[in-house]
């Protein structure tokens, strides 16, 4: 069966599946010379062109994905204007297609981020409707309240909408600084601090220990990585699968 152009390309791990489109608009995706337009399938295909690089449409992938420690001095673009190191240079050459990174950190949080070369399982990790549990330790200055905690629980108002927390469990404290477990299940950007910043409180540090099933061991060091073992891809598919049986059936 024939599939747009971009989705098999994103699942070879060429790009994510919006990279991709931005590129065939761009004219820089190519067939026999000539550029490709949006809604292209793959039928009676075996490669194409992007940007003079030829790619075979019927390379065989096996799907990767490495776990990264990032210190809070790398940004998540793979290029920077500014000449800042990018966490991609940190990484080794995955076997087949190239890293898509699952979201984005900022530049001055640390911990986990996923990369994966399998587009398609970096598109569903990401996608809202996947409820993906994202962990984090937060350094706030400033009173953690119990009504400010409720409210965190309950949803603040951001400029892009409601957030919350599906939980919040305060740590230890020091003078002004008070740690604190949160637990949301979506990736907006700065989300976290913006959330603690509605309530007058100010995120001083900020570690991201857990990626859905996916933890950050104690002992493993800023900047290093690991690939995931076979049985830890399974539980992010499993995840996915269970996320897409869990939306079939409330409707």
């Amino acid at each position: 069966m024939a599939e747009r152009l971009h989705k098999v390309l994103a699942r070879m791990g060429v790009g994510s599946r919006r990279e991709i489109e931005g590129w065939i608009k761009a004219g820089r995706v190519k067939i026999e010379g000539k550029p490709v337009e949006l809604g292209q399938t793959d039928e009676e295909l075996s490669e194409v062109e992007i940007d003079g690089s030829v790619i075979k449409l019927n390379s065989k992938l096996e799907t990767q994905v490495l776990l990264y420690h990032k210190p809070h001095d790398e940004i998540c673009s793979r290029k920077d204007p500014e000449g800042r190191k990018t966490v991609f240079e940190s990484l080794p050459e995955p076997d087949s297609g190239s890293w898509i990174s699952v979201g984005r950190l900022d530049l001055t949080t640390t911990g986990i981020l996923l990369f994966t070369n399998d587009g398609d399982l970096a598109n569903a990790l990401m996608h809202p409707r996947a409820s993906v549990d994202r962990e984090y330790l937060v350094r706030v200055h400033g009173g953690l309240y119990p009504d400010i905690l409720q409210n965190l629980r309950d949803g603040v108002q951001l400029e892009d909408g409601i957030a919350r927390f599906t939980d919040v469990q305060p740590r230890s404290s020091k003078g002004t600084n008070q740690w604190v477990q949160v637990v949301l299940q979506e990736g907006r950007n700065h989300e976290v601090k913006r959330m603690f910043e509605s309530q007058g409180l100010q995120v001083t540090r900020l570690i991201r220990i857990r990626f859905g099933p996916i933890l950050l061991e104690d002992d493993f060091r800023k900047g290093r990585h690991r690939l995931l073992l076979a049985k830890e891809v399974q539980l992010l598919r499993s995840l996915i699968e269970q996320s897409k049986r869990d939306i079939s059936g409330s409707k």
